[in-house]
C-alpha cells in the first residue's frame, strides 16, 4: 500500500455527504483525510491550522458558505479546490474561482476517479517545480516574495520592480539576470523591459493598432512586443494545456 502523500480537507454540513466523500477518498491511498468541516468559519480556521492539498468544498453551508470561504481566503492561499453541490447552476461560478472540478452529488465513483486523477497530476506537477522565493528590503525591513505572488516584473535601471497587485517591491538585480531565476516559475518576456507571470494572465487583447496586450488579473495592462507576441501567446496557450 502507498504511503498517504497529501492531505484532503472535506467540507460539508451533511454528516452523509461528508462520510461519502471520504469512502471514495478511501480508493486513493496517496490521500489521507486531515479534517471534516461543518461550515465555512471551521473550513478557514482548517486551512491555516493543517494546510491541505485539497479541499472538498460544499458551496451551500450555513454562515459562511464555500464561495466566501475563497473570497475570504483569497484564491492564491487556497489549496486545490473540488466543489461539492447538489445543484449545477454555480459551474461558471465556481470554475471562476479557479476550482479543480466540480461535483454534482451524489458522485459516481468513475466521476470521483476522473477527479482524483485531475488532482494528483497537478499535485505532482506542483512538486516537481519548488517554488522559489525572493527576499525584498522595504522601509520596514525585509519581506519574503513568493514567485507565485508577483504578477510580472519590469526593469528599472540596475534594479528589478517586481509588482505584486498594485504594490511594487525594488530587487537590486538586473531584468536580465533575474529572468535565468524566474523562468522555471512561468514567467516569460513580454518585451525587452518586461517579464509577465503566466498564471497570472487573465486575458490576451490586441488594440487597434494590432499590437497585443496582457491584461493581468490585477487589471494591470502589459504590452507584448510584436517580436515576442508569437512566442507568448504559444506558451499561454501551453500553460492552459497543462491546467486542463
Amino acid at each position: 500500500m502507498k504511503p498517504a502523500k497529501w492531505k484532503a480537507l472535506i467540507a460539508d454540513d451533511e454528516p452523509a455527504a461528508r462520510r461519502g466523500v471520504r469512502q471514495l477518498l478511501a480508493a486513493f491511498p496517496e490521500f489521507v483525510v486531515a479534517g471534516e468541516c461543518r461550515n465555512g468559519a471551521e473550513v478557514l480556521a482548517a486551512l491555516e491550522n493543517s494546510s491541505p492539498d485539497v479541499v472538498f468544498l460544499d458551496v451551500q453551508m450555513p454562515g459562511i458558505d464555500g464561495f466566501e470561504v475563497i473570497k475570504r481566503r483569497t484564491v492564491e492561499r487556497m489549496p486545490a479546490v473540488v466543489f461539492l453541490t447538489a445543484f449545477d447552476q454555480f459551474a461558471i461560478k465556481a470554475f471562476e474561482t479557479e476550482a479543480l472540478d466540480y461535483l454534482v452529488k451524489p458522485v459516481s465513483e468513475m466521476r470521483f476517479a476522473a477527479t482524483i486523477n485531475r488532482l494528483l497530476k497537478r499535485l505532482q506537477s506542483s512538486e516537481r517545480v519548488r517554488e522559489e522565493t525572493i527576499l525584498v528590503t522595504t522601509s520596514r525591513g525585509a519581506t519574503v516574495l513568493h514567485l507565485s505572488e508577483i504578477d510580472w516584473i519590469e526593469a528599472a535601471g540596475n534594479y528589478s520592480q517586481l509588482w505584486v497587485g498594485r504594490r511594487s517591491y525594488f530587487l537590486r538585480e538586473s531584468l536580465q539576470l533575474l529572468e535565468k531565476r524566474v523562468e522555471q516559475n512561468g514567467f516569460i518576456r513580454a518585451h525587452r523591459r518586461a517579464l509577465v507571470r503566466l498564471d497570472g494572465v487573465r486575458e490576451l487583447t490586441r488594440t487597434r493598432a494590432g499590437a497585443s496586450i496582457a491584461v493581468l488579473s490585477s487589471g494591470v495592462r502589459v504590452p507584448i512586443s510584436r517580436r515576442r507576441s508569437a512566442s507568448f501567446t504559444a506558451a499561454l496557450r501551453q500553460q492552459a494545456v497543462g491546467h486542463d
